[in-house]
């Protein structure tokens, strides 16, 4: 991949090349976790050796505790138990949305090969963002994390029949508990989506074993 200058957008970000030509690319947008930034998942991307793919990774809206030893960014505020604050969740959820309609306009993204593919909040904003207009996307690739069924958002649960929905969560995960995991995957499998479920012998991460059985997914829907 090569890394291009991005256009001005709602949100800030990063946007890398494949090294083949084409008019227009199957395209994964990251959407990271709390804490980090828009360079966090681009490793995990990297090494799956997706040679064709359009990748455009944007930074989360939140600066967490600015001027302070703790950095990175959110993509909302929590309240008890890691649940959304509902006011910062649905501001952000139209940042986002209207983020993903700007990129489609400004890069070659071939919009019948577009996937969301987050990492904890970022997995909650995926939902959030493809549940809404679930026709506007190849697939979602959610890892850790969990759909927000009870936020109010009007879900087009009817529209999600055969959407590709890839799910990872850790067996011990400390951060957001496997049983959001499991719920989720029984949420999309009750809507008819194509659910992948894995869980992994690990906490809240991403480990080898993920990355060999999302690649194979996205190898799937993309290639």
């Amino acid at each position: 991949m090569k890394q291009e200058e991005s256009v001005k957008a709602s949100l800030k970000h990063l946007v890398f090349y494949p090294s083949t030509t084409a008019v227009k690319y199957p395209t994964i947008v990251t959407l990271h976790g709390r804490g980090t930034d828009e360079y966090d998942l681009l490793p995990l991307v990297e090494s799956l050796g997706l040679s064709n793919v359009l990748l455009v990774s944007p930074r989360a809206p939140l600066l967490i505790n600015p001027g302070g030893m703790m950095g990175g960014f959110a993509w909302y505020e929590t309240g008890e138990g890691g649940i959304p604050h509902s006011q910062t969740f649905r501001s952000n959820v139209d940042v986002l949305r209207r983020f993903l309609a700007e990129i489609k306009e400004a890069y070659p993204v071939n919009p019948e090969r577009l996937i969301l593919l987050g990492f904890s909040q970022g997995t909650v904003m995926a939902y959030a963002s493809g549940l809404l207009d679930p026709q506007s996307f190849r697939g979602i690739a959610a890892l850790s994390g969990y759909v927000p069924n009870k936020s109010g958002l009007p879900f087009k649960v009817q529209e999600l029949t055969h959407l590709p929905v890839f799910i990872s969560h850790g067996e011990f995960d400390e951060v957001i508990p496997v049983k959001f995991g499991r719920e989720s995957s029984d949420f999309l499998k009750a809507a008819s989506a194509d659910v992948d479920y894995h869980e992994y012998p690990m906490g809240h991460e991403v480990r080898e074993e993920t990355l060999r059985d999302l690649g194979v997914w996205l190898r799937n829907l993309l290639l």
